[in-house]
């Protein structure tokens, strides 16, 4: 890991479209970024413009999977070299993989999990949904921690740990969202636990069995949640401020929808403005 004395050049062009694609997102992850100083902040803007740019092309309306599928390959060479006409991205996102020493086998998970959706809708065991959750949220914390800056190597374990903890929350909070793109990621072996089926569960019955089946749910989040706690090594405890402060907004998003009795057929949680703010405040608080 190179420290911040390290720097590379990035072409202003690109700077403004990595910059662009991670404001559009309206993402929590961009708010993370607060704390972070300029170039360790252009950096990480780089990995999440990446991150993006895969997710959207597992998304698009206007591919079609096969498509879809050459683009993530196209992606998958990219990482490893040059390729005509490429995107200003790719040659920055190969910059990161020099000065980070990362190995491309990292991102490439990323883009596997992404692919998932192009082939998977339904999860018969929690094991398998790991694997998901582990691709498209702990990889991107795996390579997130090296452009933090680490000096444990358990920070691996924290981000591993977070990136399971904030996936199954968005899995919750994204319910009625995910049916409506024909998915589900509430494994079967979950929903015959609660004697809830999916035929109910396309049709949105939200009852005491749904609820039940919510709960549990939000519990195996909180216990990623505790375990990430656990791992987090003291002395990088400043270093890992930006994800903490993604934890942070995180807990209270499944806290409210908890409160709420997880209507998510109906309802689209977010935290305030105010109350990320102040989330982020204590967070950097911390600090000092």
């Amino acid at each position: 890991m190179r420290s911040d004395g390290f720097s590379i050049r990035l072409p202003v062009k690109t700077r403004a479209t990595a910059a662009k694609i991670t404001r559009q997102s309206k993402s929590n992850l961009a708010l993370a970024f607060i704390s972070l100083g300029r170039e360790r902040k252009r950096d990480i803007t780089i990995f999440y413009a990446f991150c993006r740019v895969i997710d959207d092309i597992a998304d698009s309306s206007e591919l079609n999977v096969a498509e879809k599928r050459v683009r993530l390959a196209e992606w998958r060479e990219m990482l490893r070299g040059a390729r005509p006409a490429e995107p200003p991205l790719a040659r920055d996102v190969r910059s990161l993989i020099d000065k980070y020493s990362l190995s491309p086998g990292m991102l490439e998970e990323i883009i596997a999990g992404v692919e998932m959706d192009l082939s998977i809708s339904r999860y018969a065991t929690f094991q398998e949904l790991h694997v998901y959750c582990y691709r498209v949220a702990s990889a991107v914390g795996l390579v997130s921690i090296e452009i933090f800056g680490y000096h444990n190597p358990r920070c691996k374990e924290y981000a591993l740990e977070l990136g399971l903890a904030l996936q199954m929350t968005n899995i919750i909070r994204d319910v009625g969202k995910d049916l409506q793109a024909g998915r589900i990621y509430l494994p079967r072996e979950d929903l015959a636990r609660f004697s809830y089926s999916e035929t109910e569960l396309q049709d949105r019955q939200y009852n005491e069995r749904f609820v039940r089946l919510m709960e549990f749910e939000a519990a195996r989040a909180r216990e990623f949640f505790s375990r990430a706690a656990a791992a987090l090594p003291p002395e990088d405890r400043r270093s890992m401020v930006p994800a903490e402060i993604m934890g942070s907004i995180y807990r209270g998003l499944l806290r409210r929808m908890e409160l709420d009795g997880f209507h998510v057929f109906g309802r689209e949680y977010r935290l305030s403005r105010l109350q990320k703010a102040g989330r982020i405040t204590a967070q950097l608080l911390k600090c000092f």
